[in-house]
């Protein structure tokens, strides 16, 4: 039964899984970056976001839509420049969050990759992999 269900299921789950994991890459990263080594938070933000998008071309065109794509070139352009657009989201996200509404950086970090993660499904969902 839980096999039947991974099956129906697979593309979203896996999706959720390695969402989870480039989420935690780009976390952690940040929290290097920022809290570890002090550098600004949005240069932290920047390098946590260039890493994690790397870490989820990879995964999604694996093992999410195990994409057969003989335009590699095509569909990564497509990948970044869609994670472009969520990257400047979340750019967005944290500079409101952090620099006018005073929230704490990681916990601003974690609400802006709640948006973020929605937004890459549905992009590379439609748009990407499609």
């Amino acid at each position: 039964m839980i096999k039947e269900l991974y099956i129906k299921y697979k593309e979203v789950i896996n999706y959720l899984v390695f969402g989870v994991l480039t989420t935690v890459v780009n976390i952690v990263v940040y929290f290097v970056f920022a809290d570890m080594l002090h550098v600004q938070y949005l240069i932290s933000n920047c390098v946590a976001w260039f890493l994690s998008v790397l870490f989820a071309y990879v995964t999604n065109r694996k093992y999410v839509f195990e994409s057969k794509s003989n335009s590699i070139v095509e569909e990564m352009t497509k990948f970044f420049a869609s994670r472009l657009a969520t990257g400047v989201l979340d750019m967005a996200l944290m500079w409101l969050l952090v620099s006018v509404l005073s929230v704490n950086g990681v916990v601003s970090k974690v609400l802006a990759n709640v948006v973020v993660i929605v937004s890459n499904y549905v992009l590379s969902k439609l748009v990407v992999f499609k």
